[in-house]
């Protein structure tokens, strides 16, 4: 394979330009860079990513850290922070926590080995009940960023993205109060993790607000069989004409099964979501979602990471939240 040194020989310059050179360096002209680029390119160069990772101490690889890779939301997370990654020449080394504290703290203890420059995360469910906060700021305070994103930890210093979870619910809630619904219920099975319990509050805010209405709930849990679920609490709540599902399942169930209770969607019964467009498919009425944009919060995480990392200033505060507005995405199920 050719080496700097040949490519400087061929072309009678110093190996110090060639390198600049491919790096388009400001100090080289631009005929010697087209030079250069041209030579390499007839050679099929490519550098050594091991001895330029010893030379300047760097990876040039993320880790990356989410709760559920069958989760389509962070899937699509995870897609936006490698193709924008990947913008920056960076690559990234994917750990799944599987909603375990141990989980999360042996990947992280794994790839801070000198496998990667820094992490991209999302807490998992376990760490943020137990509120385990004390592996992320260790892994900080060993010279390793982190920026969270969706589910956070608000006790660690670090950059964070989010999404408007209390506005957005808030929102979705008041328009079914504006439409004339009178019996609102919050379908969750998500009330035991930080944006659950953002989606929840912003739902009953608006209930209260209102004062002539009472907040409904339905919590779901682990292993609950949710259509089973959904079935009993319409029984007990025969008049609900509208329901604000903080995540995608339950608004699905709660579609579905309103249609098997002879409900008329969205005429007799509105329902909202956070979801993405492809799971809104599976209802009948296609479920009105809000959308959370999870390419683009994959990419904004990898933005904050990849300028702290190549800033001078490294991990020494001045820490930013990136907040990535919802959209309301109205389909059948709602007027």
């Amino acid at each position: 394979m050719v080496t700097l040194k040949q490519l400087a020989k061929e072309l009678n310059v110093s190996i110090s330009t060639v390198s600049k050179a491919l790096n388009d360096s400001k100090e080289i002209g631009e005929d010697t860079i087209k030079r250069v680029k041209e030579l390499a390119k007839l050679y099929n160069y490519k550098p050594n990513k091991v001895a330029l990772s010893l030379k300047q101490n760097k990876t040039k690889t993320i880790g990356v850290i989410i709760p559920d890779i069958l989760n389509h939301f962070l899937a699509k997370v995870l897609f936006g922070i490698e193709r924008e990654a990947n913008k920056f020449g960076y690559n990234i080394i994917t750990c799944i926590s599987n909603e375990s504290l141990e989980k999360e703290k042996e990947s992280l203890q794994l790839l801070a080995n000198g496998s990667v420059d820094g992490f991209i995360l999302s807490v998992a469910q376990e760490s943020q009940i137990k509120n385990e906060i004390d592996h992320f700021k260790d892994t900080i305070a060993e010279g390793l960023p982190i920026v969270m994103f969706d589910r956070v930890a608000h006790d660690v210093m670090c950059d964070k993205v989010i999404v408007d979870d209390f506005q957005a619910t808030y929102n979705a809630t008041k328009g079914f109060i504006k439409e004339g619904r009178k019996r609102i219920a919050f379908i969750t099975k998500i009330d035991d993790i930080s944006v659950g319990k953002l989606r929840e509050q912003g739902y009953t805010k608006a209930i209260l607000e209102a004062q002539t209405m009472t907040p409904i709930y339905l919590r779901l849990k682990k292993g609950d069989d949710i259509q089973q679920k959904v079935k009993q609490f319409y029984k007990k709540h025969k008049q609900i004409d509208g329901v604000v599902s903080a995540d995608s399942t339950s608004g699905v169930v709660a579609i579905n099964m309103a249609v098997n209770f002879k409900r008329k969607v969205p005429k007799e019964i509105s329902v909202v979501g956070f979801s993405s467009k492809s799971v809104s498919n599976h209802a009948t009425p296609k479920l009105t979602i809000i959308r959370q944009h999870a390419k683009k919060i994959g990419a904004k995480a990898a933005q904050m990471l990849i300028k702290r990392l190549e800033s001078k200033d490294g991990i020494t505060n001045n820490y930013a939240t990136k907040i990535v507005k919802t959209s309301l995405v109205k389909n059948k199920s709602t007027l």
